[in-house]
């Protein structure tokens, strides 16, 4: 078993690193300026000159995976594996538009990564190539108010075929991107099917942003912070018209999209919580080495020994186990990496919770404030526990396969407990 990284992914962390370094450190206060200047729903001058940057070193769509099949000249990444790119994606989540930077950023990556697999050549000339270019952003529309979206065959959003248009109709929340001016489409998943199987009445279409029938109602806030200029839309499409070619592989095939689109998400998701957690544990750190209480520096206290060594350990499990899952899913695929897929999404964002709470703690009332970052830090990994599939959902998973293991064929589901003891027993 080998836990060094090869020779072109230390190529590639030490070219993020020394640019994150160079332009996008060095920026933030920059970026914080010029947000409060052009107003939080426009988007601040710096990031498109760092995008330029990053694209003329090289440094650009890092998350899309080599696939021979669907890679042309014009739709292509880095061709980096999930194992490659998930170092790359722990450092630009230091920094919360570090991996717009990169063009590495949700869910801009998720709809690429959908368009790029199961898009027609149309669909990626429209939206793929103006995506993968930096030009514009996007949006994944799936989760709606009204019912529990953590099991998605609930959702209502109809999508119903009208001679050669699609009509839409429903309500979406937590439309993430929707608050960009420069979001130009999105990703709608709905039902057109009621008639079919569980998990073929859903199919997943491209709707413009700009189509007749989109309300923006609100921005949903998480915790008192907007996101801005990115943001957590809710989303009325009442009677919205699209073309028949803007159905994405065809209908009842939602479910299969999703799948392959959450898998690489919540690697990315991860590895950017952890580089979250790091970031945490430093300001943590440095606080506590700073401040004296009772006589001896804070560090010293036997209570703040325990926590940063707590959180060192959190880290470094959390960060092995995603790359396990990474290395899984790039050796046997999404569907047998499914429980460690689950694992990483359980554990990734409670560990950075968890960090960025002790953190918060060090810094006493500043903790709570907006001066340290680490409040609304906190208030954006806190989401993670919900979004791309509720904690209960994934150790839902989790444990129906470790049950799994231990099933007697002869008593059904269930195992009694004498048979369990000698189940468990002789492993």
């Amino acid at each position: 078993m080998h836990f060094d990284f090869s020779e072109r992914t230390q190529d590639y962390i030490q070219r993020v690193s020394d640019f994150m370094d160079a332009h996008i450190f060095p920026n933030v206060e920059t970026y914080r300026r010029q947000h409060d200047e052009v107003g939080r729903w426009n988007i601040p001058p710096i990031v498109e000159e760092l995008k330029a940057k990053a694209k003329a070193e090289g440094l650009w769509n890092l998350f899309l995976p080599p696939n021979a099949e669907h890679d042309t000249p014009d739709y292509h990444g880095a061709g980096l594996s999930n194992l490659e790119y998930a170092p790359l994606a722990e450092l630009m989540g230091r920094v919360s538009f570090g991996s717009e930077v990169f063009n590495c950023a949700a869910p801009d990556t998720g709809n690429m990564e959908v368009l790029h697999r199961y898009g027609s050549t149309a669909q990626k000339e429209e939206w793929l190539k103006p995506l993968l270019a930096g030009e514009i952003r996007s949006a994944f529309l799936m989760t709606e108010p009204q019912v529990a979206s953590s099991d998605a065959t609930n959702i209502e959003t109809r999508i119903e075929r009208d001679g050669d248009e699609y009509v839409i109709n429903g309500r979406k929340w937590w439309s993430s991107g929707v608050g960009d001016p420069r979001c130009k489409v999105a990703i709608v998943m709905g039902k057109t099917d009621l008639n079919a199987p569980k998990h073929a009445q859903q199919s997943q279409i491209l709707v413009p942003m700009d189509a007749p029938g989109i309300e923006v109602v609100r921005m949903l806030p998480v915790f008192g912070y907007d996101d801005a200029p990115h943001g957590h839309a809710e989303v009325v499409l009442k009677d919205v018209r699209v073309p028949v070619d803007n159905l994405i592989l065809g209908e009842g095939r939602g479910f299969e999209i999703a799948q392959g689109r959450l898998g690489p998400g919540r690697i990315h998701h991860c590895m950017r919580t952890i580089g979250a957690a790091e970031v945490a544990l430093e300001k943590m750190c440095r606080r506590l080495l700073s401040r004296e209480a009772f006589g001896k520096p804070v560090a010293e206290h036997s209570i703040w020994e325990q926590r940063v060594a707590e959180a060192r350990t959190d880290i470094e499990m959390t960060r092995l186990l995603t790359l396990k899952a990474a290395y899984m899913m790039d050796t046997v695929g999404n569907k047998v990496a499914k429980n460690e897929i689950a694992m990483i999404k359980v554990a990734g964002p409670r560990v950075a919770c968890k960090v960025i709470d002790d953190a918060i703690q060090a810094h006493g009332g500043g903790g709570v404030t907006s001066d340290y970052g680490l409040a609304e830090s906190y208030a954006g990994i806190r989401t993670l526990r919900l979004a791309d599939g509720p904690d209960e959902v994934h150790c839902r998973t989790i444990a129906h396969n470790e049950f799994r293991k231990y099933r007697d064929k002869n008593y059904g589901k269930t195992v009694d407990a004498e048979k369990m003891t000698e189940v468990v027993g002789s492993r």
